[in-house]
């Protein structure tokens, strides 16, 4: 990582999402995390409408955080896939982790939805970060 590239941070945000979705899908940890956030089938049904917006969305955040940690990587020197790994755990422990425990702390939600939450922008964060590197 040497400069901003907006293409990169544009694939670093698609891998986002795209991890996203199978991450979240009913067959991985989408049926799990439904039960414990307490949506049902059909609001699942009535929020399918909105997709595009709320995918459009979550491409738009991903995109950002992306940036920021680009800026980061340029700024530690990341130059190989081992750093981007670090780079992408760092960012997660340090900014992830602490802000999403809030649901478990304050909310009272189940420890293992934030595992499944948390968990999930680690391997996003990762994948950002070693796609960044191209």
């Amino acid at each position: 990582m040497i400069e901003v590239k907006f293409l990169s941070i544009f694939f670093a945000g698609i891998a986002s999402v795209a991890i996203g979705f199978v991450w979240y899908h009913p067959r991985v940890f989408g049926g799990a995390w439904m039960r414990m956030t307490n949506l049902s089938p059909e609001m699942v049904e009535r929020g399918k409408k909105k997709m595009p917006l709320m995918a459009f969305f979550g491409l738009m955040a991903s995109m950002l955080a992306a940036y920021v940690m680009n800026y980061f990587g340029i700024a530690w020197g990341v130059y190989e896939v081992i750093g981007a790994i670090e780079l992408g755990f760092w960012c997660w422990a340090g900014f992830v982790l602490p802000t999403m425990l809030g649901i478990v702390l304050w909310e009272q939600k189940p420890f293992t939805l934030y595992l499944i939450n948390a968990l999930y922008w680690l391997v996003s964060f990762i994948a950002m970060a070693i796609v960044l590197l191209f």
